[in-house]
């Protein structure tokens, strides 16, 4: 979809209200959609060059519901009531309707966009302190030297056990 800027559609409106050019006309000499011009023209009318500029715009429940009501009770069109609202997107009035139709108020409620938070991490497991996961540190350290040492003990022992059997058994062949 095209975005046309502010000048181009106030110009068109204007074109159309002086009445000079009908509807049909400045569709095909400008080549836009005919229910683009008559959504100008009625927003132009009702909101005046506000109607006409861009706009981003949440809405909340209780506008959605005020529309839809309004809607019911005066017999309106989509479009028309997106005009007299001021609602750019007359498809939303429509996305209303069945969200309202499916899970009632609650459902126009609007919600966040993106990736939903992640749940805040309970105070047990949040990471602790320096102090705590420095002496964790030292701890595991410690293990590990003395891991280190009791294996070195080890191999030394063994180291003097073979030399000894060595040892023991030159002398029973000097001996024999």
């Amino acid at each position: 979809m095209t975005k046309y800027d502010v000048r181009f559609k106030v110009n068109l409106v204007e074109h159309y209200l002086s009445g000079s050019n009908g509807y049909r006309e400045l569709v095909s000499a400008y080549g836009i959609e005919h229910s683009q011009l008559r959504r100008w023209v009625a927003s132009y009318q009702l909101h005046g060059l506000s109607g006409l500029e861009k706009k981003h715009r949440f809405y909340n429940a209780e506008f959605k519901l005020k529309v839809l009501q309004h809607i019911a009770r005066e017999g309106l069109s989509d479009r028309h009531a997106a005009a007299l609202y001021d609602i750019r997107s007359t498809g939303s009035i429509g996305k209303w309707r069945r969200e309202y139709d499916k899970g009632g108020l609650v459902a126009l409620t609007p919600r966040r966009k993106g990736r939903p938070m992640k749940p805040p991490t309970p105070p047990s497991k949040l990471e602790a302190p320096d102090e705590t996961r420095m002496q964790k540190a030292l701890l595991e350290e410690l293990a590990y030297l003395r891991a280190e040492n009791a294996y070195l003990k080890k191999l030394k022992a063994l180291s003097e056990a073979e030399r000894n059997a060595a040892l023991v058994k030159k002398r029973k062949c000097s001996k024999g």
